[in-house]
C-alpha cells in the first residue's frame, strides 16, 4: 500500500470520523436515536479514522487521486 493521503486530508478524515463515532453515543442531535443511522455513522466514522491512520484510501486508488505530496 502506497500512501495516497496528504496531511490535511488525514487530519480532516480523523476529525470527521471521530465526530461520526462520538455523536451517536451522545445522541447529539436526536437523529442518532435511529439505530440504523447510529450504526451507519459509527461504521463510516471507523472507516474514516482507519484510512487516516493508514494514510491510504482504496477509493482514491481506484479513481487515481492522490493528495500525498510524497510518493
Amino acid at each position: 500500500m502506497t500512501a495516497n493521503l496528504g496531511n490535511k486530508d488525514c487530519v480532516l478524515r480523523a476529525i470527521l470520523g471521530l465526530v461520526l463515532i462520538i455523536a451517536p453515543l451522545l445522541n447529539i442531535p436526536a437523529i442518532w436515536a435511529s439505530a440504523a443511522f447510529a450504526y451507519g455513522s459509527i461504521g463510516l466514522g471507523l472507516i474514516l479514522v482507519a484510512t487516516a491512520l493508514f494514510r491510504f484510501c482504496p477509493l482514491y486508488r481506484i479513481v487515481g487521486i492522490t493528495t500525498c505530496k510524497i510518493n
